[in-house]
């Protein structure tokens, strides 16, 4: 992959499993906060899944679209789009009903010094959400950040970990998390929690971060020493697939590659392969944050992109100052301050 174009072509190329998913899907797809990071590559591939089963699917996108073109881009791909605030209540009920909705709506960075917002955002509005699709079944994006840090020799949090979020962004998540349990409960709607961290391309994520350090000769911090990460197609693929396994008390996957990776063997890997001797700052700490994916794995299958795979692409990504996103994940933040 040497473009954009190739990498998200690469991105909606659905799996025979998606594909058979999809056959047997009852109704249309709805998603809402498509405009951010995952958004527009879950919608394409989607939309391919549904070609390729041969079904008479729709794919609606609801976002503010306050990035210039994307709107267009979406359109132009199939997907019927709805510029909304969701936090809006009359334009939330305008919204069409649709029996699938994928929940991507939130806000995690800029947090501090905006917690209001970021409230209202990830706990007030899925109550409003949830109202609007009782009659639907909702895949709910959360965060791996709910769970507390672990040590790192335990393998990850499990789905049966209990929740203990550090900051507000990771508080406010779970309160996304109950809410929507709640609602779920009252009308009987069928859901799966998704529990994501970190999903990755070569134009943002951990591993990005860490090859551009290398590549500039800049201090990498590994404090935060070990992390979890899954090529975003497997991640894409993992939340439409779990339409088809929504239950009510909603079902909670955590979606996360199943390697505990240590941050300063990635760092070393993209040192021999960009020619550069990393360098380090701090010391590993014992504990970090980090999921145990054994659940999706056994649901869904493990990732078909590898990390070393992943390695490769994005080394040569930034070996040829490929295109990338102003989007750090701060993987390095312990203190939950976003």
């Amino acid at each position: 992959m040497k473009t954009v174009q190739e990498l998200e072509a690469k991105l909606a190329k659905p799996s025979e499993a998606l594909i058979n998913d999809m056959a047997n899907l009852e109704g249309d797809i709805m998603l809402l906060g498509i405009g951010g990071k995952m958004g527009p590559s879950l919608a394409r591939l989607a939309m391919n899944a549904i070609k390729d089963a041969g079904v008479d699917k729709k794919v609606y996108g609801a976002s503010r679209f306050s990035s210039g073109g994307l709107r267009e881009e979406l359109e132009g791909d199939g997907v019927k789009t709805f510029a909304v605030d969701l936090l809006d209540d009359e334009q939330l009920r305008g919204l069409p009903d649709v029996k699938n909705i994928i929940y991507m709506a939130g806000n995690k960075f800029g947090t501090t010094g905006n917690e209001h917002f970021t409230w209202a955002m990830n706990s007030y509005l899925p109550g409003r959400v949830a109202e609007k699709y009782r009659d639907s079944r909702i895949v709910v994006f959360s965060t791996g950040n709910v769970y507390p840090i672990t040590p790192v020799h335990q393998g990850g949090a499990t789905e049966s970990t209990p929740p203990a979020s550090v900051g507000e962004y990771g508080q406010s998540s779970l309160g996304r998390e109950r809410v929507f349990t709640y609602f779920s409960h009252k009308y009987n709607i069928p859901m799966a929690i998704y529990r994501l961290n970190y999903a990755i391309d070569m134009r943002y994520g951990v591993l990005l971060e860490i090859a551009k350090s290398v590549k500039a000769g800049k201090p990498i911090d590994i404090t935060m020493g070990h992390a979890n990460v899954i090529w975003q197609g497997d991640a894409n693929e993992i939340a439409i697939r779990c339409l088809n396994h929504c239950s009510t008390p909603p079902a909670v996957f955590n979606v996360t590659g199943p390697e505990t990776l240590s941050l300063r063997w990635v760092a070393n890997e993209f040192g021999s392969r960009l020619g550069v001797e990393p360098i380090f700052e701090g010391r590993e700490s014992d504990t970090a944050l980090l999921s145990n994916s054994s659940k999706a794995s056994r649901t869904f299958g493990y990732p078909k992109v590898s990390v070393l795979q992943m390695i490769d692409w994005i080394a040569e990504w930034v070996e040829a100052d490929g295109h990338t996103w102003n989007k750090p994940t701060h993987f390095q933040e312990r203190e939950g301050k976003f």
